[in-house]
């Protein structure tokens, strides 16, 4: 099945309205306020997203969070300030609703990595697999999988299946690879991977470890195995988050993007968080994507209500039906 989402803002990006210039004395917090009432439009920020964009947003969570709280709403616009595949899942849930994403050019690399045609060939070769797919995919790899996992739940969900189920992981061949090791299984995964962590650098983050020996080294699961394995704690990022504020320890080098550590300082101001260092020049690891997004391009996208994501019904409902089993088990698994 192929993917078919339009996006309304045709006109609008065609005179550049992303480009607009905005008035510099505007309070564009206080402006998103007005703008959410006025509309009733929530706002769904994920963990990686600027420090003001976190600030102003109604919710801050992980995918399962977001996905949960899109579920949810009685707004009447969903502003996603996120990447593709976030506002896709909203709107996969919320057919009547209009869902926005500020910046049409928030992809994700590990969505990317995943072309549905070439998957479909893939599940083809293995037929008698059922298939769950980590929510870091496109609505084409939804469409074409059994049930959705996020990194919060992953484990759970395949470990609530029959031991002799077999099983095809896609897209995040990591996050694959750590639940297998951790639940004994043995899924066949699909050879797909994030950007962000798959640059850390082990050999400099040994190095920090022994400049910080008090430090605690906690990892997310897209992590190459061999920087899980250095890891002192492994978690997604709403579980990374809440071990930092519970934890008794001070210090903490964290193994994931960035954005997360301005929720870890406001959970624990007196804590210190250490970026965990890229394969680059770089002191730390930022996902391009998720960096597209900005205060300007969230106030012009709830002013002119665009881009507005929509999306073919047949993959829509193609695409739901995998997200609503993993919903239904998160809640009968009792994962929150």
């Amino acid at each position: 099945m192929d993917v078919s989402i339009d996006f309304a803002a045709e006109n609008l990006t065609k005179k550049g309205f992303l480009d607009l210039e905005i008035d510099p004395t505007l309070d564009l917090f206080a402006e998103i306020e007005k703008l959410k009432k006025e509309k009733n439009a929530i706002l769904l920020a994920h963990y990686y997203q600027e420090p003001d964009i976190q600030d102003v947003a109604d919710y801050i969570g992980d995918s399962l969070g977001l996905a949960q709280k899109a579920a949810e709403t009685k707004a009447d616009i969903i502003v996603f300030a996120g990447v593709h595949f976030m506002a896709e899942t909203a709107k996969i849930l919320n057919p009547n609703k209009k869902v926005l994403l500020p910046d049409l050019k928030a992809g994700c690399s590990l969505s990317d990595s995943c072309p549905p045609q070439l998957f479909k060939a893939f599940k083809d070769k293995h037929p008698d697999h059922l298939v769950i797919s980590y929510i870091n995919c496109s609505a084409g790899i939804k469409a074409l999988s059994d049930i959705i996992c996020t990194s919060s739940n992953a484990r759970k969900i395949v470990e609530s299946l029959p031991e002799d189920q077999k099983i095809i992981f896609a897209p995040d061949k990591n996050l694959g690879a750590y639940i297998n090791k951790v639940s004994g299984r043995e899924m066949v995964l699909w050879n797909g991977a994030c950007m962000v962590h798959e640059l850390f650098s082990l050999e400099k983050i040994t190095k920090l470890k022994e400049r910080h020996k008090e430090a605690m080294f906690i990892a997310h699961p897209e992590c190459e195995d061999a920087v899980l394995k250095q890891a002192d704690f492994i978690g997604s990022t709403t579980q990374m988050l809440n071990f930092t504020a519970e934890s008794e320890h001070n210090t903490f080098i964290v193994a994931t993007e960035t954005g997360i550590l301005h929720q870890m300082q406001k959970r624990s101001p007196n804590k210190t968080f250490i970026p965990a260092p890229p394969d680059n020049s770089c002191a730390c690891n930022d996902c391009p994507h998720m960096k597209l997004n900005t205060l300007e391009k969230l106030y012009l996208c709830m002013k002119y209500e665009q881009p507005e994501i929509l999306m073919d019904e047949d993959l829509r409902i193609a695409a739901q039906k995998p997200i609503e089993r993993m919903l239904q088990l998160s809640k009968e698994l009792g994962i929150v």
